[in-house]
């Protein structure tokens, strides 16, 4: 029995042993990575540079409908719907104009008052000086009677004459009093009947200033178009990933704040997003060809007109370029999903690879070229590269090279032969 158990245990270490071997063997006989590394092969031609993205389409130089500076939060009670038709003129946008209605009537309400003040003001004013008239023309009159009494100095006696000039002359002085008396209060009265007029002038500016706030809580179109609304930013409930949403009716929008665009059909514009390894590549000015989604089978021709700041993740940097529409068609419509494909520049008998081939570490450019003896590196300069394709030079056309990194390839065979051995071994 013992005799029996020590043969088979035998004759399974013997067939892992041989199982091992022939892995082994198999491993070092085979030629490395030929069948498993897919190849391309060094190609020679004419070669167009070119970026391709996918961007929006929007009208340029939109009119913008923004909030208006009332101070506080705005209700919206009436918003236009996305992609409406209007024409100038058209109501886009409207607040509520609760709070502004009700400064509004208290303005006028102070308004009236100040009014009737003025009108008060000047009544009192005319009684008070009417009754200072009177004493001036009472005054005036006493003079008159003191001079008459004066001209009979000459047949009276001494004491009688003195008596007449000493009433004459407080007849000058009472008039000369209530002269001034009358004066002061005119001028006093008019200045009194300005305070007011004054208060007047600053109800009405109050009440001129509430209804133009009323008239700028509504929004209303100034060109022809169709009505892009914008995203609501004053969302602070979002989670992680949620889009910004559009504003809608009920919502409530800060002083300033963008609510509406209406683009300008005449001027059309996509927004591209662009991996920045394209952007050494464009330049304002070149041509470009747009194809709108929803509009199979047309092409429309347009040019760069400017590149963004980069930004982004370190894995995913990205500016925004925006492409100008040299042609435009009634068919064209804002947030239409467009390809475009900007033409960078043409090499003649361009040595040319796919990028995938092309490596690039610490500066230095290389490619993985197939021998005999397996896959070696090779460095080459690199002239041109896109998202496609790589020119390069220091190859001939028709050398086999890698599409992926060979020494990638061995570690990940080799950890998976090590998992099977182990499992073997167990």
């Amino acid at each position: 029995m013992k005799k029996a158990i020590l043969i088979s245990g035998l004759v399974i270490v013997v067939v892992a042993a041989l199982a091992w071997g022939g892995m082994r063997v198999i491993q070092l006989t085979a030629p490395e990575d030929r069948n498993e590394i897919p190849i391309t092969r060094v190609r020679k031609g004419k070669v167009t540079i070119s970026v391709s993205a996918r961007g929006e389409l929007q009208g340029g130089n939109s009119e913008v409908l923004t909030a208006p500076m009332v101070g506080g939060d705005l209700p919206i009670t009436s918003l236009r719907e996305p992609g409406e038709l209007v024409k100038p003129g058209d109501v886009v946008v409207e607040f509520d104009t609760t709070a502004q209605e009700y400064n509004l009537r208290e303005a006028q309400a102070d308004l009236a008052e100040a009014e009737q003040q003025v009108i008060k003001a000047q009544a009192d004013a005319q009684a008070s000086l009417e009754e200072t008239q009177y004493q001036t023309l009472s005054t005036a009159a006493d003079v008159k009677m003191a001079e008459l009494e004066v001209r009979k100095n000459p047949i009276l006696a001494a004491v009688p004459a003195r008596q007449n000039e000493i009433a004459l002359e407080a007849a000058k002085n009472k008039k000369l009093q209530a002269d001034k008396d009358y004066a002061n209060k005119k001028a006093t009265a008019e200045a009194g009947i300005a305070i007011q007029k004054a208060a007047v002038e600053k109800s009405r500016v109050l009440a001129e200033q509430a209804q133009r706030q009323i008239d700028t809580m509504v929004l209303k179109a100034k060109t022809a178009g169709y009505v892009a609304i914008q995203l609501n930013s004053n969302q602070n409930t979002l989670y992680y990933g949620q889009q910004l949403p559009e504003f809608q009716v009920g919502d409530a929008a800060r002083g300033g704040q963008a609510v509406a665009q209406i683009p300008d059909m005449s001027n059309w514009e996509v927004s591209a997003s662009i991996p920045e390894l394209d952007r050494g590549h464009l330049d304002a000015g070149q041509k470009v060809t747009i194809r709108a989604a929803a509009i199979p089978g047309r092409e429309f021709r347009g040019h760069v007109k400017s590149l963004g700041g980069t930004s982004g993740s370190a894995w995913d940097r990205r500016f925004e370029c925006r492409i100008a529409l040299d042609d435009t068609g009634p068919e064209l419509r804002p947030g239409m999903t467009s390809n475009i494909q900007i033409t960078v520049e043409s090499l003649e008998d361009a040595l040319w690879i796919p990028s995938q081939a092309l490596f690039e570490t610490d500066g230095r450019a290389f490619v993985y070229l197939q021998t005999p003896q397996g896959f070696v590196s090779r460095d080459v300069k690199l002239i041109r590269r896109s998202e496609s394709q790589a020119v390069i030079a220091g190859l001939a056309e028709g050398e086999p090279v890698a599409l992926s990194n060979p020494d990638q390839n061995k570690a990940a065979k080799a950890g998976a032969t090590g998992g099977v051995m182990k499992a073997l071994a167990k």
